[in-house]
């Protein structure tokens, strides 16, 4: 299994940068790569087992499953159940640590997935880069920084 990771500090409070974050639904307020996110059939997005669509500012679009929702450890992980990576399985991990030295948050976001080793240089460049510290500067600039 490949796994792809990125992480950033970012100067706001744990408390509220998890509020936004735990927001199954609210990737548009702040990742720039995503144009608009739904949960199908209108259920609540804090519901584990919810699939999220989000359409991407290309047009395309990933569906996503939330498999856990740990508002004690402020993370959430999800499947993507369907989406254009060439991958047989994928799970993620995003979570909102407290940095006890300055009182900011500390965001790392991860997966682990199942793909040809050929193509795990360009999804790992894929996730790292285009999916999760794109977000993570987006959630940054989110909170002013």
């Amino acid at each position: 299994m490949a796994k792809s990771y990125a992480s950033a500090v970012i100067e706001a409070p744990v408390e509220r940068v998890w509020e936004v974050v735990r927001d199954f639904d609210g990737l548009p307020r702040w990742h720039p790569a995503i144009a608009s996110s739904e949960i199908e059939g209108g259920g609540p997005a804090d519901a584990v087992g919810c699939v999220r669509r989000l359409t991407l500012g290309d047009g395309g679009t990933v569906r996503e499953r939330l498999v856990v929702l740990d508002d004690t450890d402020r993370r959430y992980t999800y499947d993507i159940v369907e989406g254009p990576f060439p991958i047989r399985s994928y799970r993620s991990t995003i979570r909102v640590a407290p940095v006890t030295a300055t009182g900011h948050a500390f965001v790392e976001w991860w997966a682990h997935y199942d793909a040809e080793a050929a193509d795990e240089p360009n999804l790992d460049r894929t996730f790292a880069d285009g999916v999760y510290a794109t977000g993570l500067t987006g959630l940054r600039e989110h909170f002013g920084g």
